[in-house]
């Protein structure tokens, strides 16, 4: 059943040659098996199997829709009522949600299935999935390595077929880097497309909830149940609903590619541009057109996505005082004992080194200095893409300038493992979607092909990826052992 795609999974409910209950504890008994790749922080079994049982009823009933008892996995960022929602954090190791997040409930409408929370870099701050407070996770394709992070727990158990799909956030690239890492597809969609309430926050201009699954087709399908207009988010737009699936089959005959020097210059593997270079002549082979084009602030992203998004980090994660909710210090002497003491021991080196970098940029004297200049940067890198959609339909290149790397490589060296994202950061900064699809290996790892289009495009380039999946088949490889 592991082999089967998502809509091949949604016949045989329809068609009742299997039940949701059947399918759950089929996924369930693999997620056990694969405990040593720590994808999981916790496994709702009966939870799920509760669901998958109403959802047979929906299904017995005929009012179910194409996801009615499919089993998935939400990252451990989204609140899920009476279910620990950690942010991978020991901060939050005791958080029982009081609520759904919006994702949450969209998606138990649709009658999705929740098998569990998949561990992720505390508060999404991460690259590799190793500053979860449960341990780093293993990419199934070589479990030396990392999966990408910060959402490498869902990517892991996507690619590992622990579950056919699994939401995931991201914020500097945290949904298309683990899917580029673990061979999967990954969509960041246009901020406020998606509904952030009951997200737990990190840099909130620039989080944005997202797919993953195998294809281009899986990751329209979930779209097609998060995506909407939600009034408790403030940043939530008010966008027509649409069926991202409709448009996947259209050719790409006379499709305008541009490709930007800035991604593949200094710092990009060799192999890896080989394989990129590779996808390009299917494209074009497609029918698409390629045409250089440049990004000329590209250069300046992480710095300036490393001065935003710890401010907001600091900012949001002021909250965490052992007062109110979350981790607290045992017999604290005084108040200022109790914040000290039970911040010093519910974060993590990450999530402290963002806050003093964010405490810092919007400290009196400073903020005109980093903060403002930042976001002016900001702006330099928006107007880059919007002169290039000028010309251009969409813009690939690569994900990552490598392959993932191995566990520990990187850790101690921030700036290092900073700019492994240094592909997507720019993505968030503009606010664009971003989707990244299997392109190919090198050394048996998997290499991710970006592609970014203009405000709400999400069904062109999704219709661009599956093109790509028609003709290739990356996206159907499976890790050894899984």
């Amino acid at each position: 059943m592991h082999k089967k795609t998502l809509i091949e999974l949604s016949q045989a409910l329809q068609q009742r040659s299997c039940s949701s209950v059947e399918l759950t504890r089929y996924f369930l008994e693999r997620i056990q098996n694969a405990q040593h790749l720590n994808s999981f922080i916790t496994v709702a079994t009966e939870l799920a199997l509760d669901q998958a049982r109403v959802a047979d009823a929906r299904l017995a009933q005929g009012n179910a829709t194409p996801l009615t008892g499919i089993p998935l996995a939400h990252k451990d960022i989204f609140c899920t009522l009476g279910v620990k929602t950690s942010a991978g954090s020991k901060m939050l190791d005791n958080f029982n949600a009081p609520y759904n997040a919006t994702i949450v409930e969209q998606c138990q409408a649709a009658g999705l299935v929740m098998l569990g929370k998949t561990n992720m870099d505390e508060f999404a701050m991460g690259s590799s999935n190793e500053t979860s407070f449960y341990g780093p996770v293993k990419n199934p394709w070589d479990i030396e390595s990392v999966p990408g992070g910060s959402s490498g727990g869902s990517a892991a158990a996507v690619a590992a077929r622990l579950c056919p799909i699994a939401t995931a956030t991201d914020t500097g690239g945290s949904i298309r880097q683990p899917a580029a890492f673990c061979g999967i597809t990954g969509l960041k969609p246009t901020y406020g497309l998606v509904s952030r309430y009951g997200m737990i926050a990190f840099a909130s201009s620039l989080d944005q909830g997202g797919p993953m699954g195998h294809s281009a087709e899986d990751v329209a399908l979930l779209l097609n149940a998060m995506a909407g207009f939600d009034a408790r988010d403030s940043t939530s737009l008010n966008h027509p609903k649409e069926d991202y699936s409709t448009s996947l089959h259209d050719h790409i005959s006379g499709l305008k590619i541009g490709v930007p020097k800035e991604f593949f210059g200094e710092g990009l593997n060799a192999d890896v541009g080989k394989v990129l270079e590779t996808a390009l002549s299917e494209l074009e082979q497609a029918g698409a057109t390629l045409h250089d084009i440049k990004l000329p602030h590209t250069h300046l992203s992480v710095p300036a996505y490393y001065i935003i998004a710890p401010a907001e980090c600091s900012s949001n994660l002021s909250r965490y005082d052992g007062v109110r909710f979350g981790h607290r210090c045992d017999h604290p002497e005084d108040l200022l004992d109790l914040y000290e003491r039970s911040r010093g021991e519910g974060f993590g080196v990450e999530v402290k080194r963002r806050i003093m970098i964010g405490t810092y940029a919007l400290s009196a004297g400073y903020y005109d200095a980093y903060y403002l200049q930042a976001q002016k940067i900001r702006r330099l890198i928006s107007n880059d893409f919007h002169e290039a959609f000028k010309t251009v339909d969409v813009i690939l290149g690569p994900t990552s300038p490598t392959t993932a790397f191995k566990i520990g490589e990187k850790i101690n060296d921030p700036i290092s493992m900073y700019l492994s994202d240094i592909n997507t950061i720019s993505v968030n900064l503009a606010g664009l979607p971003g989707l990244s699809i299997p392109a190919g290996f090198v050394n048996k790892l998997p290499v991710g092909l970006h592609i970014i289009g203009n405000y709400f495009s999400e069904a062109r380039i999704l219709n661009v990826a599956h093109q790509y999946q028609q003709r290739t088949n990356w996206h159907q490889q499976i890790p050894a052992g899984f």
